[in-house]
């Protein structure tokens, strides 16, 4: 079946529907019925539980944060440009099966009930669109739990409850694939020096 090109012409063996799944795979948004391969349920579960379990994973993380910041003369004496990859992998590793990270750099976990408002199909980080269904999933993926009801029940369960209020900054893309545990330890530690000195 030939398919209509921008000026008229058709482009013989190309249906519209293949080339809308083509433009499907090349956009960052992509519709839950054009994705190739869907979230698995088993992905929501699991970011189900560290929603349900947000007071310990923000316990936990706490206190990881300062064994890493007590690290800052190893990162400082390694260079944390180089520490860069290695810390990455871990942080790809850990975060991508507790949460399904998607590795932006700039973690607001802790801010967000423990549910990465970047798995949003919209990428929202500053609540939920208008669209989220009655039963709480999303409009773009209806059998996915909406990211932004879930933050609020996991920001519920949290001593820092209302840090789900603090408006995020937009997503600054080249920080992309970077490693937020160095990030948030070097401007600790910058932080913590400056105090010092004053």
């Amino acid at each position: 079946m030939a398919s209509p090109l921008a000026d008229g012409r058709t482009k013989p063996g190309i249906s519209p529907e293949a080339m809308k799944k083509k433009a499907a795979e090349k956009g960052a948004f992509n519709p839950a019925h054009l994705t190739l391969a869907r979230r698995q349920r088993k992905s929501y579960t699991i970011r189900l539980w560290s929603v349900r379990h947000s007071r310990f994973l923000e316990w936990f993380y706490s206190h990881f944060a300062n064994t890493f910041l007590a690290l800052h003369p190893v990162w400082k004496a390694v260079g944390y440009n180089r520490a860069e990859k290695p810390v990455t992998f871990v942080e790809r590793g850990v975060k991508g099966l507790l949460f399904d990270c998607r590795m932006c750099g700039q973690c607001v976990l802790s801010s967000t009930g423990m549910s990465c408002p970047m798995n949003c199909p919209k990428q929202l980080r500053n609540g939920p669109c208008g669209g989220v269904r009655a039963n709480g999933n999303c409009e773009v993926e209806p059998d996915m739990p909406c990211v932004w009801v879930q933050a609020w029940n996991g920001s519920r369960r949290m001593n820092k409850r209302d840090a789900i209020l603090d408006v995020q900054k937009p997503v600054d893309q080249s920080l992309r694939e970077t490693s937020s545990w160095l990030r948030v330890t070097a401007l600790a530690a910058a932080a913590r020096e400056e105090a010092n000195r004053s």
